[in-house]
Order: structure tokens, then sequence, then C-alpha cells
């Protein structure tokens, strides 16, 4: 991880602690490549957490949307699971 990737996640926990109680649902939601392997990556990060997932192409049809609300116990935990999803090769967090 770069130094300016380190700094983003820094100020997003900053954010997330001032303004998010934690334990509570979280909405995650990503923009990836038209790729049933990218969603089901996505899909598998949030196997066993009872997470409502919703996806959908774009007008396009070159990009799929995918948003997951799912209960995170922590500001740490939301920077985690960035962290990991940000392996998927042409993966958006918004």
């Amino acid at each position: 991880m770069n130094q300016k990737e380190i700094d983003f996640y820094k100020r997003l926990k900053e954010e997330l602690d001032t303004t998010t109680k934690f334990p509570t649902v979280y909405l995650f939601k990503f923009i990836v490549p038209v790729s049933e392997e990218k969603v089901l990556q996505i899909k598998t990060s949030f196997a066993g957490t009872n997470a409502q997932i919703v996806t959908k192409a774009s007008a396009t049809g070159k990009f799929n949307s995918v948003s997951v609300k799912v209960m995170m116990p922590s500001s740490q935990s939301v920077i985690e699971k960035y962290v990991e999803l940000s392996a998927i090769d042409g993966i958006i967090s918004l």
C-alpha cells in the first residue's frame, strides 16, 4: 500500500469514528468491470455475514455495481474490508 492509500484510509477511519456509532449496518458500494468472477469475489468476501448484496448492470453493460449492507463492528473492520477488496482488479470503491 502506498502513502496516498495509507493517508486515505486514515482519513476515512477518522471520519467514520466521528460520524458513525459502531456496531452499525454499513453500506459498501463498488463498481467492477462486468465479470461474474469479480462479483463472486465480492460476495465471497462477505460470506457468513448475513450481508444483503444487490448487483446491477450499468446502462452500457460494461460495469456492474455491487451494493452490500452488512453489520460492521468497528471503523477498523470497515477499513480492513476495503483494503481486502482493493485487491480485486478494476474495482472502484464508492
